[in-house]
């Protein structure tokens, strides 16, 4: 058999992102929609030597592998994809919108950048309308302390999704938690002269609803140990 050149087939520098140890479980990351933010340095070090190399590889498979504005990377499927994927639901996104609108508020400073899962649980029953809240949970919902109940639940659960697509990072077992720049893949187009954190606001008021694409999240994967825990409050 005659011997063949592997550069025919896959270029060096994508051959050599492919071989790097980092990349198995980043690509796994990647597949599962997770983000890739600035505070993952060794990742995102490596995402930004092989950008151009791991988008043609991952065209492949109908994604492509975007850095957004704010420094973050992530995968956008196209329709004809060919990596599992699961949309996130109404609340998911909810939650998102107002992850984005805490990250844009002063107290975001004023906290040094940490929250609890009351404080997005208090602002998200003040910018939203709580009987549509409660109808996501339960759509016969009568406002019920048991509805409430299963709102916070809800909650929580969509939080550990964000978590996983990276749009937060938790701090130790506090229930406290950072808000990622991933965040703004939930932000409101900002037209100029406009205040981002007002266009949050419209947004989250008027229920724009999101492109269907643009967030998913593959619910077979899952990074192991951390959950949100709201203060020791079930």
């Amino acid at each position: 058999m005659s011997s063949m050149n592997i550069d025919q087939y896959i270029p060096v520098r994508m051959a050599q992102a492919i071989a790097n140890p980092t990349f198995p479980v980043l690509d796994s990351q990647l597949r599962a929609g997770r983000h890739i933010g600035l505070e993952d340095l060794d990742n995102h070090a490596f995402l930004m030597d092989f950008q151009g190399e791991l988008d043609e590889f991952y065209r492949r498979y109908n994604v492509e592998l975007i850095r957004a504005p704010e420094g973050f990377f992530y995968l956008r499927p196209r329709s004809t994809t060919l990596i599992a994927r699961s949309v996130l639901s109404e609340l998911d996104m909810m939650v998102g919108k107002v992850l984005c609108y805490l990250y844009l508020s002063p107290e975001r400073l004023a906290q040094e950048g940490i929250f609890t899962v009351a404080d997005l649980y208090d602002e998200l029953l003040n910018l939203a309308d709580e009987t549509k809240l409660l109808k996501l949970v339960n759509n016969r919902s009568t406002g019920s302390d048991l509805d409430r109940k299963k709102l916070q639940e809800k909650v929580n659960t969509s939080l550990n999704r964000l978590r996983r697509l990276g749009m937060l990072v938790m701090i130790g077992d506090s229930g406290k938690f950072r808000i990622s720049e991933a965040v703004f893949r939930f932000g409101a187009d900002v037209r100029s002269g406009d205040d981002p954190r007002e266009a949050q606001l419209r947004m989250i008021r008027d229920g724009e609803a999101m492109a269907a694409d643009t967030l998913s999240l593959d619910d077979a994967v899952d990074d192991a140990g951390e959950t949100i825990v709201d203060d020791g409050e079930e």
